[in-house]
């Protein structure tokens, strides 16, 4: 059992492991397919920071991703205890609603999302950047779901006690709930970080460029430098890595709905 879960670990890390090699080496090495790690790391770095702005491009990810990941929390999280906290027919039947709207490929509403940001004057914008993910029925469901588990006898305590709904979610939920909310920003910032298609549409201004709208445009080149674009990779694979590594503890608790 142990040999084959490292056979498939190898494979598994084998696509990332070979991203950090290649970033080391020269364009000619790995066409060459070396799989040894090289000295062209500096060289590499230089290049991309000619051909690119990859501060402004980090810097730019870095903001959405943090500000869309903070609002979307605060938004989901909040519907997600309405939802199951002040139980009714009504909101089953919204919440079934919201659920269908999964099923929609992003595709089917490009248009009229990029008519409506268009006519509110938001193009080439964070706001613009953030509205289609500032709330989302996945997190709404997840909030909604792990809330069953929430033991409602301490809200009623709190009720007696004379708190009001507000400090009951800020001081009694939301610290007991934190491996949800750790789920849920793993979630939602990977998903604002990595995404391509939306800032590719809006995203008028170079000014405004993100890390994969700067892949992106490294690959698009006649001549691709592979060895820049894989050191353009593995810089805009950092920060979710990190992350998950730090929440990682939680992410697993949030996804089952466990609550300590």
């Amino acid at each position: 059992m142990y040999c084959f879960l490292i056979i498939a670990s190898v494979f598994s890390l084998f696509p990332l492991i070979w991203t950090l090699i290649s970033a080391t080496n020269s364009n000619a090495d790995i066409l060459r397919g070396t799989l040894l790690p090289g000295t062209h790391l500096v060289q590499n770095f230089v290049r991309l920071a000619e051909l690119t702005d990859i501060g402004r491009a980090f810097w730019n990810s870095t903001r959405n991703a943090v500000v869309a990941t903070f609002i979307s929390i605060v938004i989901c999280s909040l519907a997600g205890y309405g939802f199951e906290i002040f139980h009714s027919k009504a909101k089953d039947r919204l919440m079934g609603v919201l659920l269908l709207s999964m099923m929609i490929p992003f595709a089917a509403v490009m248009i009229p999302l990029f008519q409506l940001t268009a006519n509110m004057g938001l193009l080439n914008t964070t706001i613009g950047f953030m509205l289609p993910t500032l709330s989302t029925a996945f997190l709404i469901m997840l909030f909604r779901q792990n809330t069953r588990s929430f033991p409602l006898e301490m809200i009623e305590a709190a009720r007696i006690d004379g708190l009001n709904e507000i400090n009951i979610f800020l001081r009694i939920y939301i610290p007991t709930m934190k491996s949800t909310y750790a789920a849920a920003v793993t979630i939602t910032f990977m998903a604002t970080w990595n995404v391509f298609l939306w800032p590719r549409i809006i995203m008028i201004s170079p000014d405004s460029i993100t890390m994969p709208l700067l892949i992106s445009n490294l690959m698009a080149g006649y001549v691709a430098d592979f060895g820049v674009i894989m050191l353009a990779v593995t810089i805009a694979t950092l920060p979710p890595i990190l992350l998950f590594f730090f929440l990682q503890r939680y992410f697993a608790e949030g996804m089952t709905g466990t609550i300590k």
